[in-house]
């Protein structure tokens, strides 16, 4: 059955973790949502913080729910559906074999506190590259609002190429694997926050993280928090 193409709706490949795993429900708490539509817990105390500055500074990453991007968002191409999509997403993730990356640790980047691997996985950077071209049949390609916004943080020559090729920065190359768990902190925010985060996380930083599966997350209109749509299984290892 043919799903009829929104104009308005985005879709994204994400990796997130197993639903009900220690990552997945502390996630959904920290951010005070989940995108898999489950209860997302209560949010943890942070001293100095009230619960509104808190749900503040996690406002834009609870929008995408926890996860760490494959394929950047995207309108879907004329002449596409989300069920040619989610049938290419079924085959695709077959021809992968899961795989385990470094533990993960917590560190600040560009300004934002998340997750990201403790070390490189070139089978990780792989899957990443893959899930960017082969998907881009289904990319709409963005328009003159979209690159501007892009460019205004300052664009490499190589993240310009990107963004005119792949629709968006950073990718390839410039691709970095992690799971956003604020936004735009201070110095003096990020320092306070850290040690916080470091105890709510203690139980998945430093464990094994495995690479099991892909998941469609549909966000249905501008501004609405994206909503994992689908999980697809890779293929087991040999």
């Amino acid at each position: 059955m043919t799903i009829p193409r929104r104009e308005e709706e985005r879709f994204a490949l994400y990796w997130t973790p197993p639903q009900g795993s220690p990552l997945a429900l502390r996630g959904a708490a920290w951010l005070g949502h989940d995108a898999a539509g489950e209860a997302s817990g209560e949010r943890p105390a942070v001293d100095g913080f009230d619960v509104a500055r808190l749900a503040a500074l996690t406002a834009a990453p609870a929008q995408y729910g926890l996860h760490a991007t494959l394929k950047p968002p995207f309108r879907l191409a004329e002449g596409t559906d989300r069920a040619g999509l989610e049938a290419a997403i079924a085959a695709f993730a077959g021809t992968v074999g899961a795989f385990a990356v470094p533990p993960l640790r917590l560190a600040a980047l560009d300004g934002f506190l998340a997750l990201i691997p403790s070390g490189p996985s070139a089978a990780l950077d792989a899957l990443a590259a893959r899930c960017v071209k082969e998907f881009d049949r289904f990319r709409r390609p963005a328009g003159p609002d979209e690159l501007a916004r892009r460019r205004a943080a300052g664009l490499s020559a190589r993240q310009e190429r990107h963004l005119l090729d792949w629709g968006y920065p950073y990718v390839l190359e410039d691709f970095r694997f992690h799971v956003t768990l604020t936004g735009a902190l201070s110095q003096e925010d990020a320092a306070r926050l850290m040690p916080a985060l470091s105890a709510e996380f203690a139980e998945v930083i430093g464990a094994p993280l495995e690479i099991a599966e892909l998941a469609l997350f549909v966000q249905p209109g501008p501004k609405a928090p994206f909503v994992e749509h689908g999980r697809f299984a890779l293929a087991q290892r040999r």
